[in-house]
């Protein structure tokens, strides 16, 4: 085969499953805006009667994310616009599924990054998200998760697992749940008990201490 033969099949075919990913996992990532936004007038009819303080909503923030807040929490999903494949020594090579047309290996990503409400209301530029969760889509609808907590074992079997729309409410329930259950810890005292005058004087003004679940929170020049 030569060079001109290599190209067309290259296009014909690499390329062709990586649009038709990208096609697949874009009509998802639409199908969970809509999944958020009835789970979102959901829990806003089930809560507000309880509490009408605490605030659910969402808002979407062009085609390739979407933010969902509830409470103290926000969660940020984004659809990645590329295809990725898997480094070789990645599980995913030994399924029978994907042996059978290494095309199948090719999905679109949607991540999901959880940050604090009040990183957001008080712009606090500095503070710290996390990555909680990934879903892959390939061209056949089949995915798996990763991340943290039970999204790292919830939906594993690529080989079998198509996705639909119960399942992505399942997820961003999942997600919801982790994020809730994932506390913002205040660090030792000993680590924050010298403080500048600069320090102060930016917390006061700007709102600038580094906020983050796991380290609680820290001055932006502290290592």
């Amino acid at each position: 085969m030569d060079s001109s033969e290599k190209i067309i099949n290259k296009l014909t075919q690499k390329a062709a499953a990586k649009q038709e990913v990208y096609r697949v996992c874009k009509s998802f990532f639409d199908l969970l805006k809509e999944v958020i936004s009835e789970l979102s007038e959901e829990l806003n009819q089930e809560v507000s009667p309880i509490d009408k303080h605490v605030e659910i909503k969402h808002t979407d923030k062009g085609e390739f994310e979407i933010e969902f807040k509830f409470s103290g929490d926000i969660l940020i999903f984004h659809m990645h616009s590329n295809t990725f494949s898997f480094d070789k020594s990645h599980q995913i090579w030994n399924s029978s599924y994907v042996k059978e047309d290494e095309y199948r290996a090719y999905c679109g990503v949607i991540n999901v990054y959880n940050f604090l409400s009040d990183s957001f209301k008080y712009n606090r530029v500095n503070d710290l998200g996390y990555l909680i969760g990934r879903v892959f889509i390939n061209k056949d609808k089949h995915f798996f998760t990763d991340g943290n907590g039970r999204m790292s074992f919830l939906h594993n079997d690529f080989q079998n697992d198509t996705l639909n729309k119960d399942t992505l409410k399942n997820i961003v329930q999942e997600l919801m749940l982790h994020a809730m259950d994932f506390e913002l810890i205040t660090p030792p005292y000993k680590d924050v008990q010298v403080v500048s005058l600069h320090q102060i004087k930016e917390m006061s003004q700007n709102m600038k201490l580094k906020t983050a679940k796991k380290l609680g929170f820290k001055f932006r020049n502290e290592k």
